[in-house]
């Protein structure tokens, strides 16, 4: 780090220095990281902006910079009336479209927040880098209110020499508030999930233990049979459905039984800056002989990313001098980015988890045996609880359920399974609303239980019960 001592009741910002030499960061300037799409369709821009936006009229006259980040330190929006600070920003790209995490920028103020999930002011010297230390910087983390998770931030900008005694008390309100009204408005919505950032995992000797090998029912087998008849032609193939069903299974099946002697690689998406040390890590493998590499999750990826792909995959030859065989995986075909959907000869469908009810038992004892490293029984309740639920998440939310009952007994029955399972609401329910449901569903589903057993451990009437389970739509198999 550079001569300058952080005081010691800083830990947090020299911890942060530390991090920043760690990750190359410039000590003279900003290397901007640009992307070029901004979501500006989530619950957290959607409420943030309004937030701001009404902060921002209460300090028309101030230069403060107000701006709306998500969890990876990707500024969504800005606001700021004064041109000579916007003009300023600019030039250190603190704007949207830009990255500013620590790893991009060094210590700022929304990269602290960010990394330490709290919240955080940096003034003029103590950023890392130099080019930063005309500004004070406040930034509070914003988590999503029904999850926990990390949403995003909140970041307001000034000089550093103007006084910065209210920054952060303002930053903390404003992100208090976005929090509040993600909650008010969560109710219907279904999240979208954030990338994951993920290197590629080996199939191969333990294929036999993948996932897809406990499905049973038709659907499967035929998807598995129509994917193997165009391995074994050596076409490429593409392997489409909702989140969670099972594609790169169903790849990984199909190909070892048309090529069992090749190894299987699941190169799976990256977060967005990522994108660089992802295919740096994984292509070399595409010159190796006798594999063949998944890639999953290509709809998600930059354009300039899915170009390099095809480029990759039509002009990589494997020492035996054939084209490298490779297999892309997407919720839609129509989605596949242009390059890479004009390389498909196949298309297959992975059917959702809801339209296979006879695969729900077999992977359910599958991922129970692999949480415990032993077989697992179901009761018949527990069963019926499973097989009647309608999975919206797939097969990804089976393991999550299972594993976790799994933990809490050698016999899983309903009374070990979440409330989800008995509640087919669509909307998103608030905390407390979440709690009132899990209650009433443990009561109902313990050995013995009744609507009157229930409703005097709850301290309800019946006639409440009743209508609960109804705004709930809890329905207990057998009652």
């Amino acid at each position: 780090m550079e001569n300058r001592q952080l005081t010691p009741d800083r830990p947090r910002l020299r911890a942060s220095w530390q991090r920043s030499e760690r990750y190359g960061v410039s000590l003279d300037e900003v290397q901007p990281v640009f992307t070029g799409s901004v979501d500006t369709g989530s619950l957290l821009y959607e409420c943030g902006y309004e937030v701001l936006s009404g902060l921002q009229a209460t300090l028309a006259n101030e230069p403060v910079s107000l701006m709306i980040t998500d969890s990876a330190g990707l500024v969504l929006a800005r606001l700021c009336n004064d041109n000579s600070i916007n003009r300023s920003l600019d030039r250190v790209h603190l704007a949207p479209g830009f990255y500013f995490a620590e790893r991009n920028a060094g210590t700022n103020g929304l990269g602290l927040a960010l990394a330490d999930r709290a919240p955080s002011l940096v003034r003029a010297e103590e950023h890392y880098c130099t080019g930063l230390r005309g500004y004070t910087c406040a930034a509070v983390p914003v988590l999503d209110p029904l999850t926990g998770e990390l949403a995003g931030s909140v970041n307001l900008t000034t000089w550093s020499n103007s006084s910065s005694d209210l920054l952060l008390a303002l930053a903390q309100a404003a992100a208090g508030n976005t929090t509040a009204l993600m909650l008010a408005r969560s109710a219907g919505r279904r999240m979208r999930p954030t990338p994951r950032g993920e290197v590629f995992h080996v199939y191969a000797d333990r294929f036999q233990q993948a996932d897809g090998g406990s499905c049973v029912s038709r659907l499967w087998s035929e998807a598995v049979a129509e994917a193997h008849t165009a391995f074994a032609a050596g076409r490429v193939v593409a392997v489409v459905g909702e989140p969670g069903s099972g594609k790169t299974a169903l790849a990984s099946m199909a190909h070892r039984q048309a090529r069992p002697r090749e190894r299987v690689l699941s190169a799976r998406h990256p977060a967005p800056d990522d994108v660089d040390a992802w295919l740096t890590l994984w292509t070399p493998e595409l010159e190796k002989d006798n594999t063949c590499v998944i890639v999953s999750g290509v709809d998600t990826l930059p354009a300039w990313a899915a170009g390099e792909l095809a480029k990759l995959f039509t002009s990589v030859r494997c020492d035996s001098g054939r084209p490298q065989p490779f297999v892309l995986t997407a919720e839609d075909f129509g989605a596949l980015p242009g390059p890479l959907g004009s390389l498909v000869d196949t298309v297959v469908e992975a059917p959702a988890l809801r339209h296979r009810p006879a695969d729900i038992l077999p992977l359910a004892r599958h991922f129970a045996e692999r949480e415990r490293g032993r077989p697992i029984s179901f009761t018949a309740a527990a069963s019926r609880a499973l097989t009647e639920y309608h999975w919206p998440e797939n097969v990804k939310q089976l393991k999550r359920v299972v594993r976790t009952a799994a933990a809490r007994a050698d016999v899983v029955d309903r009374r070990h399974l979440p409330a989800e399972l008995f509640s087919s609401g669509a909307h998103r329910l608030s905390r407390l609303q979440a709690l009132e449901r899990d209650e009433i569903v443990r009561c109902l589903t313990e050995p013995g239980a009744t609507v009157v057993r229930a409703a005097a451990e709850l301290g309800m009437s019946r006639a409440t019960i009743y209508r609960k389970m109804a705004q709930y739509e809890i329905k207990v198999p057998g009652r």
